[in-house]
């Protein structure tokens, strides 16, 4: 894995974890957490969605989506373990 892909990586997973946050209101980790976000959603998606044959297809704007969503489901069971 060359520096261009770790920095491509870490540009999603912080577009992804910042869309997850608007995405669910009032969840909001700064820019490093919201890189973690991202890229742990981005692992979530990636065993979801392959599970549940789904595919978003190829490329940048597939891979924002896919980490986006996982990131979603990361930060609405963050908000449930919150709330017990």
């Amino acid at each position: 894995m060359g520096i261009e892909s770790i920095i491509v990586f870490l540009i999603v997973g912080a577009i992804a974890g910042w869309l997850a946050g608007l995405i669910v209101s009032g969840f909001g980790f700064g820019l490093i957490g919201n890189m973690v976000v991202g890229i742990v959603g981005a692992f979530i998606a990636g065993y979801l969605f392959p599970a549940l044959g789904i595919s978003l297809g190829t490329g940048v704007i597939a891979a924002i989506i896919h980490a986006t969503i996982g990131a979603v489901i990361l930060l609405v069971l963050i908000k449930i373990v919150k709330r017990a």
